[in-house]
């Protein structure tokens, strides 16, 4: 019988990006859009590290299932670090990833390119029941674009400029945007903590 982790995130392309760097496991990823009942965790806290946490020690509690939780976002030099853990409501709360990027564009507006360069960065909290939360960290770095380009991924993607590949992260396809951007980073060290516990669990 597989095993279940519980992905604390109702952000479908983020679960997405997810079931697929875990698969090597075998586990099944049940995320919280198949958890209704599980309310709206608040996210307060003023690093990546602690709304990981946050999110993963919550979920966990609920459900009694060992949780990842993530929490990523964009860090823009020149804006010293913004907009950071206010990634996904950078524009104002629920106002989703267009006009996130057009704030992004409008404060960088007469900004050269010199001065635009950004990471992503995610961090992963593993917590289990009666364990210790653990955690691993991934970045990926690059430039502001001056207008977007690409339809593939979500958030800042279409935005996010890599020189050595000459293309934005929404320009690249899933299977090489999962070996080189933060979140996959990030996952790649937690999945060899994970191995140790889940390697061969889907055997029946």
């Amino acid at each position: 019988m597989q095993q279940q982790i519980v992905l604390a995130s109702r952000n479908p392309g983020k679960i997405e990006e997810f079931r697929e760097l875990l698969a090597p496991l075998g586990l099944t990823v049940v995320s919280l859009l198949d958890l209704p009942e599980i309310p709206d965790i608040v996210e307060d806290g003023d690093t990546f590290y602690a709304n990981a946490r946050i999110k993963a020690e919550a979920v966990c509690q609920a459900t009694g299932l060992s949780t990842l939780a993530d929490d990523s976002g964009l860090v823009v030099h020149y804006l010293g670090g913004a907009p950071g853990v206010h990634s996904a409501r950078f524009a104002l709360p629920e106002a989703g990833d267009v006009a996130n990027n057009a704030k992004l564009l409008s404060v960088l507006e007469h900004v050269p390119e010199y001065k635009r360069q950004a990471h992503f960065t995610a961090v992963l909290a593993w917590a289990r029941p009666g364990g210790t939360t653990r955690f691993t960290t991934g970045r990926c770095f690059g430039v502001i674009a001056k207008r977007p380009r690409g339809d593939h991924g979500f958030g800042y993607d279409p935005l996010f400029y890599m020189p050595e590949l000459g293309k934005t992260m929404a320009e690249i396809d899933n299977e090489l945007k999962n070996q080189i951007s933060h979140r996959a980073k990030a996952t790649q060290h937690m999945l060899l903590m994970l191995n140790a516990t889940y390697s061969g669990c889907s055997a029946s």
